[in-house]
C-alpha cells in the first residue's frame, strides 16, 4: 500500500509530462506581491514603488498579474482563488500581504505578516500554508512610522516586535488544497482562535478573474455568476480561455459579487460608469453597508462571506470546492476521505525521497520543499507591449522608450517560474533560478530541467546570447550558474534513475555556448582572459559599485568574474565529456573550452615581467585589480568570497572518461607539451598516464592557502557556515583613488549601504548557495587527492581531515542553522525566541535569504526557501 501511494504521486508527475493527464493546470501560482513591480510601472521615471502602492492593489486591477494569500490559479493566472480576512478593526480587508517599499524600509523591501509553507506535493496534489492573523488592529502606520525612524545600523521592525501577538490575541487561519482529481480542487480553511477570549472574524475566500479585457480585449468577458441546483447554492465559472467550473461552498452569511475593474474615482478622480469595482468588498464589509452589493448576483469576483464567532481555543472549518464537474454532493465522505489520502500520500513520497532519520530533520526538510514548491509563480512580462503600452488614448510617457529595459523588446515571458520569495522578490533572477533547480530535481527533476532550459528560449534569451538577470534591470550580469545547476541535475536524475538525460544536456549545451561567447566577447575588455562583469550578484561586495562609475575611468579585473568565467568553461567541457561518450561529434568541444580554461588559468595566476596577476603571494589571496587608463593597477585588498570564488573552478576527470575519449586525451597531452616546451604556465601540475586528470583553476601550493583561510574561525569560517567577508575586516579596510576615499568592513547582518536596493550583504553574512558551491567543490578536490591532501580544521587546532570530510562538517554547521539547540532554540529565530518557544510557533522554520555570519540569525527575505532550500540537498548528501 505504502509503494502503491508512493507511485500515484510519480504516477501524477508522469501523467503531467506526457500530457495523459494535466496535473500541473492549477497550482501555487499567483503571486504574493504584484504591486511594487517592474511591470505593473508605467511612470515616467521608473518609480515602480510609489506608481503602483500597496493602498491602490484594493481598488486598481492589475495589468501583468494577480496577488493574495494562500492562494492558486491556472497556469496563465486566468482563474484565480485566495483568502481574505477582517478582524473587525482594520481600515481594510486583509487581502493581501503587507510589507514596506524599498524606499519605507530601514534595509529595503520587506514583508510584515507571518506566514508559513508548511506542505506541498510535486503536482500540488495537497498543500498547506498558515497565516496568522492578529485579532486586534494591525499596526499597518506603526511599522511604517518605526522602520522610517530606524537607520542603516538599526535592525529591522518587524510585526512580533509590535506586541500584537503577545498575548495570544489572533487566529491561526490555514489553508489546505487536495486534489480529488486534475480539475477537481477541495479547499480546507480552518480558523483556530489562539486566545482564551472570544472573537469575531469575517472570513471571504475569494474567487476573481484576471482583467484581460479592460486592457487587451478578450473575444468574451468572463463571468462568475450565481447558481442554485437541487436546493443548493453554489457558483459557475465561464471563462472563454480556461473553460467552465463551478465553486462549491458550504452556507455563507452572504454571497457578494464585484468587478476586478479600477475604481476610476478613487484613482484617477474621474467618474465610474458603474459601482461594482475591485474594491467593492471593502467598503460593504466593513461599514457593514451592503446596500448595493446584494443585489449583484454575477461579476468578476466573487466570495461568500462567513460571519465566524470563535470561542477561545476554539477552531471552525469552511469547506469549499472548484471543480470542472456537476456535483450533487460536494462534501459528502469522499471529501474527509480524499484529504487524509492525499495527506498519507505527501508523507510517503517524503519518506521515500529522503534519507533523514529525525523527526526535526524531516521537518525542515518538508518546510523547505513546501516553500520551493509553493514559490511557483506565473510571470507574465512582454517588454515590448508594456514599453508601448495598451491604450492608444493613454499612450505612455516617451521617456519610458529611453529607460528600464528598453533593449530587452524580444523578452516575452508568460510562464511558471520558480521565484526567489514571492513577496519580495516576486521576479526570476537567473542564478537564483540555477541554484532553485538543484534543490528542485530532489522531487521533480523534470520541472529543474524545464527552468534551466526557459532561460535559453529566444523570448528569454537576447538574441546575442545574454541572459536576462532580473526586472529592475535585464542587462544586469548574474554569475554564469546555469551550465554548473545542469551538471548538478542531470547527476542527481542519472544517480535516482539510472540514466541521465543526454538530450536535456545537449539542449543546454547548444544555447550556454552562445551566451558564453557573449561573456568572452562582452566581459572582458582588455582582451587578456581576466573577466569583469561588475555587480554579478554579489551586491555590496565591492568598497565602490563595481556596475558603474569605476573610479579613474579605468577597469576593474574581477576574480569573481574571472572565477565564474573558468568554472563556467569547466561546466561546458564537463557537459561535452558526458554528450561525447553518446555523440562523438562533441568531443571536438572538449578541447575548445579545455584550452579557454587553460588560458584563464594562466591569466589569473600568471606573474611575468609585462603583467602582474590578481594573485598575492606575501597575504596568500586573489585581489580585485583597478586597471587605469595609462597602464597602472592598483590591487583593492578586501578578503571576500569574491577571491575565494577561485576554488569552484575544479573538475577532475576520470579515467574512464579519457580511456573512452582518445582524441580528447591525445589532444590534452599535446597540449601539455606544448606548453612545457614554450615555458607557459602549467595548469595540470600532475598528470600520470592511466590515472585521473585535474584541472584547478588554482595550483596546489595556492589552494593550501586559500584553503587555510576558508577554514580559518579568525576569518571565514563561521559557526554556522562560510562568511562572505573576512573578520578580520572588523578594523575597516580604505583605499585612496582618485583623490577620494572608498572603505569595506565586516557586517555580518544587515547591510549598512544602500546599494542594489540595501537589502541584501555580502559583506560579512552566511549565503547558502555560496557555501554549497564550496562545499561542492571541496568534494571534487578531495575525489582527486583523497586521504593525501589534509588540513587542520578548523585553521590552526592540529586536527587534521581530509577535504571530504571538512566539506561534510561545514555543512553540518550550515544545518545548524535550523535545528533546534538544547533550549529549543533555532539560530535562525534569535531575535523572537520568545515567540518560537511557544507551542504554536516551535515547529515553524523561516528559510531566509542569509544569515548573520557570527549568531546565525535570519537576515533579508524571510521566504527564500529557492536558494535556502538547498540546505536539503545537505541533509541528503552528508
Amino acid at each position: 500500500m505504502v509503494k502503491e501511494r508512493i507511485a500515484q504521486e510519480q504516477k501524477r508527475l508522469d501523467d503531467s509530462r506526457s500530457k495523459s493527464k494535466d496535473w500541473l493546470k492549477w497550482g501555487p501560482y499567483l503571486s504574493e506581491r504584484q504591486w511594487g513591480t517592474v511591470r505593473e510601472d508605467y511612470s515616467p521615471d521608473g518609480d515602480a514603488w510609489n506608481y503602483f502602492s500597496h493602498d491602490d492593489s484594493r481598488s486598481r486591477a492589475y495589468r501583468w498579474g494577480e496577488d493574495g494569500i494562500a492562494g492558486i490559479s491556472d497556469r496563465y493566472c486566468n482563474i484565480c482563488f485566495g483568502i481574505s480576512l477582517w478582524n473587525g478593526k482594520d481600515h481594510i480587508l486583509k487581502e493581501r500581504l503587507f510589507g514596506l517599499t524599498g524606499p519605507q524600509g530601514n534595509h529595503g523591501e520587506d514583508v510584515k505578516e507571518l506566514y508559513y509553507y508548511l506542505e506541498n506535493t510535486p503536482t500540488h496534489s495537497y498543500m498547506k500554508h498558515l497565516y496568522k492573523y492578529p485579532q486586534n488592529q494591525f499596526p499597518y502606520v506603526q511599522l511604517v512610522e518605526e522602520n522610517r525612524k530606524r537607520g542603516k545600523n538599526d535592525v529591522e521592525y518587524e510585526l512580533l516586535d509590535t506586541g500584537i501577538f503577545d498575548n495570544d490575541e489572533y487566529f491561526d487561519v490555514v489553508t489546505e488544497y487536495a486534489k480529488a482529481d486534475n480539475e477537481d480542487i477541495l479547499i480546507r480553511i480552518s480558523i483556530a482562535n489562539r486566545s482564551a477570549k472570544a472573537a469575531p472574524i469575517h472570513v471571504l475566500p475569494t474567487l476573481w478573474t484576471r482583467n484581460l479585457w479592460s486592457f487587451v480585449g478578450m473575444p468574451e468577458k468572463p463571468i462568475i455568476k450565481k447558481q442554485i441546483h437541487n436546493g443548493q447554492t453554489f457558483v459557475s465559472i465561464d471563462h472563454i480561455y480556461v473553460g467552465n467550473y463551478n465553486l462549491y461552498f458550504e452556507a455563507p452569511s452572504r454571497l457578494l459579487f464585484t468587478e476586478n475593474e479600477t475604481n476610476m474615482e478613487k484613482i484617477y478622480a474621474q467618474p465610474n460608469d458603474h459601482p461594482f469595482k475591485k474594491d467593492l468588498f471593502h467598503s460593504s464589509v466593513i461599514n457593514n453597508d451592503y446596500s448595493i452589493i446584494a443585489a449583484n448576483n454575477q461579476g468578476t469576483k466573487f466570495a461568500p462571506l462567513y460571519q465566524l464567532h470563535l470561542e477561545g481555543g476554539e477552531t471552525k472549518t469552511i469547506k469549499l470546492r472548484l471543480t470542472a464537474s456537476s456535483l450533487n454532493d460536494p462534501f459528502n465522505k469522499g471529501f474527509e476521505a480524499t484529504f487524509s489520502k492525499r495527506i498519507q500520500e505527501s508523507q510517503e513520497f517524503l519518506d521515500a525521497t529522503f534519507k533523514t532519520a529525525t523527526e526535526e530533520a524531516k521537518e525542515i526538510q518538508k518546510q523547505a520543499i513546501a516553500g520551493l514548491l509553493w514559490s511557483k509563480q506565473y510571470y507574465n512580462y512582454e517588454v515590448e507591449r508594456w514599453l508601448n503600452g495598451d491604450h492608444k488614448e493613454m499612450p505612455p510617457p516617451q521617456s519610458r522608450f529611453n529607460g528600464r529595459n528598453k533593449q530587452w523588446k524580444t523578452l516575452r515571458n508568460h510562464d511558471i517560474l520558480a521565484m526567489p520569495d514571492k513577496w519580495e522578490y516576486p521576479w526570476f533572477a537567473a542564478w537564483d533560478t540555477a541554484f532553485h533547480c538543484v534543490s528542485l530535481a530532489l522531487v521533480d527533476p523534470s520541472f529543474a530541467k524545464d527552468q534551466l532550459l526557459l532561460f535559453t528560449k529566444e523570448w528569454y534569451m537576447a538574441p546575442n546570447g545574454q541572459i536576462p538577470a532580473y526586472e529592475w534591470n535585464f542587462s544586469d550580469v548574474n554569475p554564469p550558474v546555469q551550465a554548473w545547476a545542469s551538471l548538478q541535475v542531470y547527476q542527481m536524475e542519472k544517480k535516482k534513475t539510472g540514466k541521465g538525460d543526454i538530450a536535456f544536456l545537449k539542449r543546454m549545451f547548444n544555447k550556454l555556448a552562445l551566451n558564453f561567447t557573449w561573456w568572452v566577447n562582452r566581459e572582458d575588455s582588455l582582451e587578456n582572459n581576466v573577466f569583469e562583469g561588475g555587480f554579478l550578484g554579489l551586491d555590496n561586495i565591492g568598497v565602490f559599485d563595481r556596475s558603474r562609475d569605476i573610479p579613474g575611468g579605468g577597469v576593474l579585473e574581477q576574480v569573481d568574474g574571472t572565477s565564474w568565467m573558468a568554472l563556467y568553461c569547466l561546466n561546458m567541457l564537463e557537459m561535452a565529456l558526458e554528450i561525447a561518450l553518446e555523440d562523438i561529434s562533441f568531443e571536438d568541444m572538449t578541447m575548445k573550452y579545455f584550452g579557454h580554461f587553460v588560458f584563464i588559468a594562466e591569466a589569473l595566476n600568471n606573474i611575468s615581467q609585462d603583467y602582474n596577476g590578481s594573485w598575492d603571494e606575501s597575504e596568500g589571496f586573489f585581489y580585485d585589480k583597478l586597471i587605469f587608463p595609462n597602464g597602472e593597477s592598483l590591487p583593492i585588498k578586501v578578503r571576500s568570497i569574491s577571491g575565494l570564488l577561485s576554488l569552484t573552478a575544479v573538475l577532475n576527470i576520470k579515467k574512464e572518461y579519457l580511456d573512452k575519449l582518445p582524441r580528447f586525451r591525445k589532444s590534452m597531452e599535446w597540449f601539455r607539451r606544448h606548453r612545457i616546451e614554450n615555458a607557459k604556465y602549467q595548469v595540470m601540475e600532475e598528470y600520470f598516464e592511466n590515472q585521473d586528470v585535474l584541472l584547478s583553476l588554482v595550483p596546489k601550493e595556492r589552494l593550501q592557502k586559500l584553503i587555510g583561510s576558508i577554514l580559518d574561525e579568525k576569518e571565514f569560517l563561521s559557526q554556522f557556515g562560510i562568511r562572505s567577508l573576512s573578520k578580520i575586516h572588523k578594523n575597516p579596510y580604505t583605499i585612496h583613488i582618485d583623490g577620494q576615499i572608498y572603505g569595506i568592513n565586516y557586517e555580518p547582518a544587515e547591510s549598512t549601504t544602500g546599494l542594489f536596493g540595501g537589502n541584501s550583504n555580502w559583506r560579512g553574512p552566511i549565503w547558502m548557495p555560496m557555501n554549497y558551491l564550496f562545499i561542492n567543490s571541496l568534494r571534487e578536490y578531495h575525489s582527486y587527492f583523497g586521504n593525501k591532501l589534509e588540513f587542520s580544521y578548523p585553521t590552526g587546532n592540529g586536527n587534521r581531515m581530509n577535504l571530504k570530510d571538512i566539506s561534510d562538517e561545514i555543512g553540518k554547521r550550515l544545518i545548524l542553522l535550523f535545528e533546534k539547540d538544547a533550549n529549543g532554540n533555532r539560530p535562525i529565530h534569535q531575535l523572537h525566541e520568545k515567540h518560537y518557544r511557544d507551542p504554536h510557533f516551535k515547529d515553524l522554520i523561516l528559510f531566509y535569504e542569509y544569515f548573520h555570519g557570527d549568531s546565525g540569525r535570519g537576515v533579508g527575505a524571510s521566504h527564500q526557501t529557492g536558494w535556502t532550500a538547498l540546505v536539503v540537498n545537505l541533509m541528503e548528501e552528508i
